[in-house]
């Protein structure tokens, strides 16, 4: 296989690949790679042979499922590309890869636009602060107006996407030097631009570089490959060894692989590599083979060095978003499954099912792999009909399980709408631990954040990180429903430790009462999940889309048009919306269309009808309960949620401040 020496390079970048679906990403990809040498013959989608499509189920799909690695090298910088997936359904593999690039290249068709989940990938690009160049695919369609696509992509994306050529033409440099002030100063001083200013304000995401071309005919590939190789970094010195993994899968053998990028050190085989999992445990593993792929071929290697891309094996506690060394672990990504489904056995047993579904949440722990002991079934959470296809054919062809799937049901989620204390006591015989907590609401889709405002002289810092840990080491639940806890602050205020009784376990007890006991007092706020949605009907059918819409509880704006069809925009609740597209293809004959796109939770349209249908219970609910227990003449007992503030040891915080 074509794979460059690495001391043939001086610069480097890994270089993300993204797109919506049916862009001409992987086209691109497969024009890159033959432009720059690495093949000899590109493929096509449409073919079934694209070099970095090389799965069954994408190449039978025309779709890219997975995120595949390639390495090129041009005008003497080493580009690693990293090919992401393009449909929604496979947006949280995509976003994985956000936070080990250097660099990305958003892939926008002339002819489609900036579409929904463009506008969903801008804003992962902006929140993982990754430098973006805009490649326009696909100009050669008859009726393309350059100038009035680089209005749209200035109007929906950033005013500062300029044409590529305006950053290297001294005499049009004047539109990139606006973007900054020290960059302006530096033109009316000058004249032009120096390579190092432009440099500094691509990667500040300053200005975005766009091209134009066509990538099945090779038009415009050339001058990208010049600009991502030009913005390429010269490779990092030594310093103490960090990575990040992005991605797990399974070898042909079986074996578990490790997709990570290198950010500090270098990594080696048969090295000793630290780890810690989302929920604070550490953990150590010895590296067995380091692979640098190009699509489905590999070399191994001794080592690699920091600024890399590669794959490793013997790796068997690290999970996606894992930070290695003195890297963190990585946020929960912010696309996630909003649908649960049970997964129903054809032929086989349940128990084989859950194990191979267990292996599948290894590879995205999004899929969220759960057993019902009462029930003997297996659930798990897909973003859409075409991940089921997808997990539905792999479970077929790696492990031979013929499955189907019930008709899912909505993933809901609680926060609260004002400021609680929360007071968690666990003192049983020789064993104390006393935990204030102070929960506060946050905006939609921050999560759970956690922090301490507690003074170290009335608690030890050890004791003190030891709670933040134990605050986000689980998913809390809300007590309308047994919902999981999002979009709220919890902040210790106060804490007390026992000089010889207490041990780490009595904390996370303490704390997780200390939660649970807080939320009981709140005002719970039940959030849905909520789609974007963009509907096209001929004219005559406005009326009753319009009407279908507001009994949905969508949100409505006034019907756009072009010719004989109009265009209906806005949000809806996902639970009302799921099956309409089958409605739109009825009664338009075929010619209505319905695009989705994930945009968030908010407050639940009906929540105290759902919350009426859940009947749950949460004192009943022993794993999260909000009861403490104190110590009484030498044995502990249990105190209600609800009485715990007259028995505290410490003065509970005063909340009239918020009011």
């Amino acid at each position: 296989m074509p794979s460059p020496r690495a001391d043939a390079t001086n610069k480097q970048a890994v270089v993300g690949l993204l797109a919506h679906v049916d862009a001409g990403k992987t086209t691109l990809a497969e024009a890159l790679l033959f432009c720059s040498g690495a093949i000899r013959t590109a493929g096509r989608v449409d073919h079934g042979n694209a070099h970095l499509d090389f799965e069954q189920i994408e190449r039978a799909r025309g779709i890219t499922v997975f995120a595949k690695q390639a390495r090129i090298t041009h005008e003497g910088a080493l580009l690693m590309l990293l090919d992401t997936p393009g449909h929604v359904d496979f947006g949280t593999e995509a976003e994985r890869v956000l936070g080990v690039l250097d660099l990305a290249v958003l892939v926008v068709s002339a002819h489609a636009g900036v579409t929904g989940h463009t506008k969903t990938l801008w804003s992962l690009l902006e929140r993982y602060g990754v430098p973006t160049v805009v490649f326009v695919n696909k100009t050669d369609v008859a009726g393309t107006d350059r100038s009035e696509v680089l209005l749209r992509l200035q109007e929906h994306l950033d005013p500062n996407c300029l044409p590529a050529e305006s950053l290297g033409d001294p005499l049009a440099q004047e539109s990139v030097a606006l973007a900054d002030e020290e960059a302006l100063d530096e033109f009316l001083e000058c004249g032009r631009l120096a390579a190092s200013t432009l440099r500094r304000l691509v990667y500040g995401r300053k200005v975005f570089p766009c091209l134009f071309g066509s990538a099945l005919k090779m038009e415009g590939v050339d001058e990208l490959l010049d600009l991502l190789a030009s913005y390429a970094r010269p490779r990092a010195g030594q310093t103490d060894f960090a990575a990040r993994v992005y991605k797990v899968s399974h070898g042909q053998s079986g074996e578990r692989i490790c997709w990570l990028k290198v950010m500090g050190g270098v990594l080696a085989a048969k090295q000793l590599v630290d780890g810690r999992s989302r929920g604070g445990k550490p953990w150590s593993d010895k590296i067995d083979q380091l692979r640098v792929y190009s699509g489905s071929q590999f070399e191994v290697v001794r080592e690699v060095p920091a600024g890399q891309v590669c794959a490793a094996t013997g790796l068997s506690h690290a999970m996606p978003g894992d930070g290695l060394g003195a890297l963190e672990t990585q946020a929960m990504p912010s696309l996630v499954p909003v649908l649960d489904y049970r997964v129903e056995p054809r032929g086989c047993d349940v128990h084989d099912v859950y194990a191979a579904v267990c292996e599948l949440a290894q590879e995205d722990p999004l899929l969220a792999a759960s057993w019902d002991d009462e029930l003997q079934e297996v659930r798990m959470r897909l973003m859409g009909a075409i991940q089921q296809e997808v997990v539905q054919q792999t479970l077929e062809e790696r492990f031979g399980l013929s499955v189907t799937f019930d008709a899912g049901s909505v993933l809901y989620k609680e926060t609260i709408a004002a400021p609680v204390l929360g007071i968690g006591h666990f003192e049983p015989l020789r064993h104390y631990a006393d935990v204030h907590v102070l929960i506060e609401p946050r905006e939609r889709g921050t999560g759970v954040v956690c922090g301490s405002a507690c003074s170290e002289d009335v608690l030890a810092r050890n004791w003190q990180r030891l709670i933040r840990t134990h605050m986000l080491e689980r998913e809390h639940r809300g007590t309308l429903m047994g919902a999981p806890l999002t979009d709220v602050s919890i902040t210790l205020v106060a804490g007390k430790a026992h000089p010889k009784h207490t041990e780490g376990g009595d904390f996370r007890q303490a704390t997780y009462r200390a939660i649970r006991q807080g939320l009981m007092h709140a005002q719970g706020v039940l959030l849905e999940p909520w789609y974007h949605y963009v509907l096209e009907v001929p004219q005559d059918k406005v009326g009753r889309a319009m009407a279908d819409l507001q009994r949905m509880s969508a949100t409505l704006g006034i019907p756009t048009g072009h010719a004989d069809m109009s265009v209906l925009e806005g949000r809806v609740p996902v639970a009302t919306i799921r099956d309409y597209a089958l409605d739109v293809r009825a009664y338009t004959r075929g010619t209505g269309s319905l695009s989705l796109e994930f945009d968030g939770y908010d407050v639940c349209h009906n929540a105290e009808e759902v919350v009426a249908q859940a009947g749950y219970d949460p004192v009943a609910d022993l794993e999260n309960t909000p009861h403490s227990v104190f110590c009484r003449h030498g044995a502990g007992y249990t105190v209600a949620w609800d009485e715990v503030a007259s028995h505290a040891h410490l003065q509970p915080m005063d909340l009239s401040k918020f009011d």
